[in-house]
């Protein structure tokens, strides 16, 4: 099948599970996040601005459709995703970020809060939409996260769509790669204009979503680090770090420096101090971001929904390309603090 038509089968999808349910619905809502870091008001166009607002509108709208008629957090979580996937404004599968040797590696991970499944992909190069295979690898495998290309060829026995590297890769992430290697050569290159709203910014796409079964589930998907080697993995397709999901205490997903959220298992961290100490998400959320993170010296920020639906942005950073819909239908779009 092609990469088309396997996007309109998911979309039949998608909506074949998001039939209305019989007996009473709980309240849905979901919140996404396009990245945190230093994303300056000052040098972002108005043209760039609507662009990233409109593409942040039309996913977070994506996964609310799913879940106003009465499909599950899970799929409204991909609907968001796939939309910011296939966005090259993102960081994460089109318009990634690119590794060293030119190539985008991609990471993504999914968690049920229902039952604690979960499923992540790392490293993978061909697969269009990773967050789908980080889906089939929770559904479909007995195992919880796969890398490369054993992740690759399990795609292929799901049929999923697979493309060349090339798709991923834009000009802008071309500039960008070529920035860094001349700044670590020590070689000064003035940064383009389109670029320069945005100094340091860690791209990572994520959402969380409420359903009317009162159901939670989070996502999480990234091209990484610009410049990356070694087959460096960060904290999005690491359940804990950037992902977590547990109906009895919220939905987390994170973006920013991997490492640091990987050393804090900042997801669940967060989760547990919810569950644990009695405190509402907003509190835990902060305490972990401006707390423990920059204690560390670490920097991004989380979107998470608790089970009553309640939103929680929580970044130390001077932006986060953000957007939710609430439990009274309330959409709002943010990306400067």
């Amino acid at each position: 099948m092609s990469s088309i038509g396997n996007l309109f089968a998911r979309t039949a999808l998608l909506w074949a599970l998001a039939l209305p349910t019989i007996g009473s619905a709980g309240p849905t809502a979901i919140v996404i996040h396009g990245g945190a870091g230093t994303i300056q008001r000052a040098n972002m166009s108005a043209e760039v601005e609507a662009q990233y607002r409109q593409t942040l509108t039309t996913a977070v709208s994506a996964g609310h459709q799913v879940l106003v008629r009465g499909g599950k957090s899970q799929d409204a979580v991909i609907a968001a995703i796939l939309v910011m996937e296939d966005s090259p404004l993102f960081n994460a599968a089109r318009g990634a970020v690119l590794t060293n040797q030119g190539e985008a590696e991609l990471d993504a991970s999914i968690m049920l809060g229902e039952n604690l499944n979960a499923g992540a992909v790392t490293g993978v190069k061909r697969v269009r939409n990773p967050i789908l295979l980080a889906e089939r690898v929770m559904l479909a495998s007995p195992h919880v996260m796969l890398m490369g290309a054993g992740a690759e060829a399990f795609a292929e026995t799901q049929q999923l769509a697979l493309v060349d590297n090339a798709y991923f890769h834009t000009e802008r992430r071309r500039r960008q790669l070529q920035q860094a290697i001349a700044k670590e050569n020590g070689v000064a290159i003035i940064e383009p204009s389109s670029d320069s709203h945005e100094r340091r910014k860690y791209s990572t796409v994520g959402a969380v979503a409420l359903d009317q079964q009162g159901n939670l589930a989070a996502g999480t998907s990234t091209g990484g680090m610009t410049n990356k080697r070694f087959g460096r993995i960060g904290d999005s397709p690491i359940i804990g770090a950037g992902t977590y999901a547990d109906n009895r205490a919220c939905g987390i997903s994170a973006t920013g420096h991997g490492e640091y959220f990987i050393r804090a298992a900042v997801a669940y961290d967060i989760c547990a101090r919810v569950r644990y100490q009695g405190v509402t998400l907003e509190a835990a959320a902060n305490a972990v971001v401006h707390g423990t993170l920059l204690d560390m010296g670490g920097d991004g920020g989380v979107i998470g929904l608790d089970p009553n639906g309640e939103v929680v942005y929580a970044f130390n950073t001077t932006g986060m390309y953000r957007a939710s819909i609430d439990t009274s239908g309330k959409l709002d779009v943010g990306i400067f603090r």
